[in-house]
């Protein structure tokens, strides 16, 4: 891996895990010793960061955890919907068949375990998502639609979101994935964008309460 991407990792995966909380301060020295890399590769990781929303740069502070407000959160959702129906869209008239098969493993496994409920769910359930959405985007074909999703993307991590979600939640972002797979199985673009979109807002819904 190079020493760009392990700073990036080790940054990126610290937030997600809560131990750079919102509104920290993260120094490039402790990033270069925990991802046992020197600075400069640690200031371009956090530069990359800094585009996907996920730190800032304070005058005085340097890199800090992006907090989010309320309104953030509901901006989020609502370009993820715009965006992320338009990539669901696409995949449904580009995916290939290896892609539609990664999806739908995917999709599957989420199922089950949102269904099963056991130790670890939560998390497995949020790596899931997050592999599903990204695939997804990929079988698109857009590098520019990926450009412009990449820090919304990490939003359902970032805010720890399926804590948050019922069972029935659960249930329920479940079978828009499946349905989503359907759709673009059967290569109908109308019926995968209205399906991602229902399910991003489903997923900004929980979220409020």
């Amino acid at each position: 891996m190079r020493a760009v991407d392990q700073a990036y990792r080790t940054v990126r995966d610290g937030i997600i895990s809560g131990r750079f909380p919102p509104s920290s301060r993260i120094t490039e020295q402790e990033i270069a010793e925990a991802a046992g890399v020197s600075r400069t590769p640690v200031r371009e990781a956090l530069r990359r960061l800094h585009a996907e929303g996920l730190v800032e740069f304070q005058a005085n502070h340097g890199a800090v955890v992006t907090d989010w407000s309320d309104a953030d959160v509901d901006e989020v959702f609502e370009l993820r919907a715009m965006l992320e129906s338009y990539g669901a869209a696409r995949a449904a008239r580009h995916a290939t068949p290896a892609q539609k098969r990664e999806l739908r493993e995917l999709a599957e496994e989420q199922w089950r375990l949102s269904m099963e409920r056991g130790e670890g769910h939560l998390e497995r359930i949020g790596e899931l998502n997050s592999r599903f959405h990204r695939r997804l985007q990929e079988a698109a074909g857009s590098p520019r639609l990926a450009r412009a999703l990449a820090a919304l993307l990490e939003a359902p991590l970032v805010l720890k979101m399926f804590v948050k979600y019922s069972p029935q939640d659960l249930e329920r972002s479940g079978l828009h994935h499946l349905e989503m797979v359907r759709a673009i199985d059967a290569g109908d673009d109308d019926w995968a964008a209205s399906v991602m979109r229902s399910h991003i807002l489903a997923a900004r819904g929980a979220l409020r309460r």
